[in-house]
């Protein structure tokens, strides 16, 4: 086999896998001192490239979502006001009065380009599940989404427009049976709340417990209502979560899913918030423990939606998704960081992975346990395989014939630059990577909204 050859991502029995990428998404900057840094999915590309795995890739600029596309899941009024009010508008009579109904805030501002930023990131999921629809790709990657918390009316969490609901009714017009996956420390909201009275999109959160964790939603007993009773199932846990103890509960769960739900597509949220050492997440998993998921989920031959999430240690994001897209394609990847532009994020020692902390795990292995029984017990309440009723499917999107471009890698597109302050490596940046030991397992102000 030549080189070519052992590098094409089209050879038969390998799985297919596409990767959206827009080089503008790290110019948008939700503030300073905000802990949201989009800036986060530019480090992780140019990880990807210099580790040379967009070769194994099959890269796409996604095309912007449109109003139509944002309106499938959201109000006319809310995706109108995104699409008009700008940081110089935004205090005049007609915004001014609905600030507070669309939930804009310290956590969810109006910033420079906020509806383009919208339209990027969720283009590309929506372009993602456009191509798992039409058979073109096993495995689709999106880091520039995930945002998990945005609701049909109302911003939340950092999140203004919420990509995975999107994605996931693309999903629907052709898969019967679609399951969300969320293991960003926060839990998965906005999706389980759009998805909480069916039947055909099963929603399973690991995340962090607690009365005053964002959202503080994601109890055990939340469990969908009407048709979807029993079809949201919540992991709740506490601070310290390590690896094994976190693969003695998704494994047997995951499996119990499968088995039960059977579904013919996956979406998964992967925010790195719940890392060791983010300065908003308390739980205590390495890169490779975090990564552990997605392999898992793979094995299942099913084809997968991954999206991004939470992350506000940003260098660690881009390690982490860069790791877990090496573990997508089956790619081994050195420790040591190949030299770029961005190399100063990843001193003093310049290394993939990073170890994690001797923080306590609050996990003990009879809470783990009992908790696993309860969901195993709502598992068994279900029709194994529900059927399902389908209608007729609207026409997919089109992706094969829209105006995506594939990505060159010699060739930077420039559309609508910006040079924000996330533009470049500052003392700002190392600053705000920092863990804040007295903020521990807390959040963004009061307690953080985050994805």
């Amino acid at each position: 086999m030549t080189e070519a050859e052992s590098s094409s991502p089209f050879l038969p029995g390998r799985k297919r896998v596409d990767y959206f990428y827009d080089d503008s998404i790290g110019n948008f900057h939700y503030g300073a001192g905000h802990p949201m840094r989009p800036h986060r999915v530019r480090l992780t590309h140019n990880l990807i490239v210099h580790y040379g795995l967009y070769k194994h890739l099959n890269v796409f600029r996604p095309k912007p979502a449109t109003f139509q596309d944002l309106t499938a899941f959201h109000s006319d009024e809310y995706i109108r006001f995104l699409s008009e009010v700008t940081p110089e508008n935004m205090h005049e009579t007609i915004y001014r009065a609905t600030l507070e109904r669309y939930n804009i805030c310290e956590d969810c501002p109006i910033f420079d380009g906020l509806y383009e930023y919208c339209q990027t990131y969720t283009g590309g999921s929506i372009g993602g599940a456009a191509r798992v629809n039409q058979g073109c790709s096993d495995i689709v990657i999106n880091w520039a989404g995930g945002l998990h918390h945005a609701k049909k009316g109302e911003a939340a969490g950092f999140c203004y427009t919420n990509d995975i609901v999107l994605a996931i009714l693309e999903l629907l017009k052709v898969h019967a049976r679609v399951l969300y996956i969320d293991i960003d420390i926060h839990h998965g909201d906005g999706v389980e709340e759009a998805f909480y009275l069916t039947n055909r999109v099963m929603t399973l959160s690991f995340h962090q417990s607690g009365a005053t964790f964002f959202p503080r939603t994601g109890h055990l007993n939340d469990s969908g209502g009407k048709s979807g009773a029993n079809y949201a199932l919540n992991f709740p846990l506490l601070a310290g979560m390590d690896d094994a103890a976190y693969e003695s509960i998704f494994k047997p769960v995951i499996s119990k899913v499968f088995e039960t739900f059977q579904p013919s597509a996956v979406v998964m949220c992967c925010g790195a918030d719940s890392l060791s050492g983010d300065r908003v997440g308390c739980w205590n998993l390495s890169i490779k423990g975090h990564a552990a998921v997605l392999e898992y989920v793979k094995t299942f031959n099913v084809p997968m939606l991954v999206f991004g999430g939470g992350g506000y240690t940003i260098r660690n994001v881009a390690r982490c998704w860069c790791y877990e897209t090496s573990r997508l394609l089956n790619q081994t990847i050195s420790d040591t960081v190949p030299w770029h532009d961005y190399m100063d994020y990843y001193l003093p020692d310049y290394k993939l992975h990073h170890p994690v902390s001797n923080m306590k795990n609050e996990n003990t292995t009879e809470s783990l346990n009992a908790t696993k029984q309860k969901i195993f017990e709502q598992l068994a309440n279900l029709e194994h395989v529900p059927n399902v009723q389908m209608r007729k499917a609207p026409d997919s999107l089109n992706v094969a014939d829209s105006d995506e471009d594939e990505w060159d890698p010699d060739m930077r597109h420039q559309r609508n630059r910006r040079c924000h302050l996330a533009e470049h490596f500052d003392t700002d940046d190392a600053e705000g990577d920092r863990t804040d030991g007295d903020r521990q397992g807390k959040e963004y102000d009061d307690p953080g909204h985050s994805p």
